[in-house]
């Protein structure tokens, strides 16, 4: 099923050479996006103090969750699916494993610190920008359906367990979030 599902995805890849851009673009410059999104968030004028601790959260449940990745690579060795010739790549090749991906962990930690941290709207706007780089991965012919999947549930983990170790309000929060 997974392999049906990314060949379904990648099938268009290559026909289509506006398609083919917008995704080439969005899984190259998606994550950047979501960052920056994130980083602007800093000087919000509503809520101030809380967004900023939910960037705080989003940066920290990044860093954590491709942190995990690597630790994952290291014991989970699956073949890229253009290695398998079940994809067609329209990227240039990747130096590592497939599962999980660090495009889907990335954006989705940031997606999940957001949405922990009842910031609806935000999250709604970063999950759709995720959801978008998520399937990029699968249409350029990178990722099999599940490493994004996996890469997405990494991402959501690690937002939730920043959220349950890095307190708002706590003495460390108060100075990080009291800057600028």
């Amino acid at each position: 099923m997974d392999v049906a599902i990314t060949q379904w995805i990648n099938a268009a890849a290559g026909t289509n050479t506006a398609l083919d851009k917008m995704m080439v673009g969005v899984t190259t410059f998606g994550v950047p996006l979501l960052i920056a999104c994130v980083a602007l968030q800093w000087w919000s004028k509503t809520d101030r103090v809380h967004v900023r601790h939910a960037t705080i959260v989003a940066g920290l449940s990044f860093l954590i969750g491709l942190g995990a990745n690597q630790i994952i690579l290291l014991f989970v060795h699956r073949m890229r699916p253009y290695e398998a010739g079940i994809t067609h790549l329209i990227i240039p090749t990747s130096a590592d494993w497939s599962f999980p991906s660090d495009h889907a962990t990335a954006a989705f930690a940031i997606v999940a610190a957001f949405a922990l941290q009842a910031l609806p709207g935000r999250a709604l706007v970063f999950g759709s920008i995720a959801v978008l780089v998520a399937w990029s991965r699968v249409y350029v012919g990178t990722h099999y359906m599940t490493d994004v999947l996996g890469g997405a549930l990494m991402g959501i983990c690690a937002a939730g367990l920043v959220s349950i170790l890095y307190r708002e309000g706590s003495r460390l929060d108060r100075i990080a979030t009291g800057i600028l």
